[in-house]
Formats: structure tokens, sequence, C-alpha cells
């Protein structure tokens, strides 16, 4: 018997316009080009926030979106925490697609005309912990080859858009050789 893979999705979509930890849900979410979420605390072309500051506000924003697997908070559950959508910050819930193992430079095409390229992994914060007690060890994974952070994957918007819960999400590998993603 054949296992159908699942099919890659947006799950759900969230944004807030203010610097919080956890996004509200919405029935949509505005990309613009090189800007990132329309109404998003986190959007601009330069670094918003103080603790990614190198010196300069003209350093480029990679972190104009912010995506997490579904599947991560099926682990989660598994390991004690109930995680809902939003709920870490994420501005994109994906399903049927491991982010994590995605190439810097991959780029993903959401509903009809928005794309994103995938810039980085994002590096776990002791607001976790703040929000669940031990959540932050469980998004760091100590493993055989060093760590594997699960906190989600970082991007930039190429291509604007609309994007809802139930839009298709299609994949697009850079050219190889393949650069594994870094923290941003």
């Amino acid at each position: 018997m054949r296992s159908e893979r699942p099919v890659p999705a947006v799950f759900a979509v969230a944004r807030d316009d203010r610097h919080r930890f956890t996004k509200p849900l919405r029935d949509e979410i505005v990309l613009v080009t090189g800007h990132g979420i329309e109404g998003d605390a986190h959007a601009g072309e330069t670094v918003r926030r103080r603790s990614r500051f190198r010196g300069t506000r003209t350093e480029p924003n990679l972190r104009q979106v912010h995506l997490i697997q579904r599947e991560l908070f099926d682990e989660l559950a598994v390991e004690g925490h109930e995680v809902a959508p939003g709920e870490l910050g994420e501005n994109v819930t994906t399903t049927g697609i491991d982010l994590l193992v995605l190439p810097r430079g991959t780029r993903l095409r959401l509903g009809d005309s928005a794309e994103i390229e995938l810039t980085g992994l994002r590096t776990p914060c002791v607001q976790l912990d703040r929000f669940q007690p031990g959540l932050m060890r469980r998004l760091i994974r100590r493993e055989r080859g060093g760590t594997r952070l699960r906190a989600g994957v970082m991007a930039v918007v190429v291509e604007g858009g609309v994007i809802r819960p139930g839009d298709a999400v299609v994949v697009e590998l850079p050219a190889e050789p393949h650069e594994a993603l870094p923290r941003v």
C-alpha cells in the first residue's frame, strides 16, 4: 500500500502590528515585495529589532516572514507542550513540507502570486520559556553532528500577494550546490 505524501499548503496565517511574542491569526495576510507583511511589526527593508542591530539601522532585514511547519506542534504535544498556530510568533504555518531541511535560497510560492526566499533558521530565544517553561530546550535538538534548531525559518518577500489558509505552497530549490540554512 502506497502512502500519499501530503500536499504542501498554508495551514494558518498571522500578523501583529506590535512586537509581541504571539501573533493573532488572520483570514489573510498581504505580503509586500522587499518589505514583509503589511501591518506586521517585523516588516521593513532593514533590521527592525534592537537585538538584531550590528552597528547600523541599514542592515537588510532577513527576517521579514517567519514560517513554522504545523507538524512541529504535533511533535511538541508528544513532548508535553500544547502550541497552536501563531503562538510562537510565526506569520505562516505550513503543512506537508519540512521547512527545516530546505537549503538557503529556496523559494516558496504561496497562493496565487506571493513568493518568498528562505534566508535562515530562526534562533530560539528565552521568550519561549516565558511562554511555556521548558519549550526552548524542546526547540533546540542536540544531535549527532551538531545542533538542530526547530523554531522555524525566516524569509524575505520576493513577490507580493495575498496568502490565506488552504493556499498551495510550491517549492523551488536553488541551483546546486545547496547551502544549509544559517541562523539569522
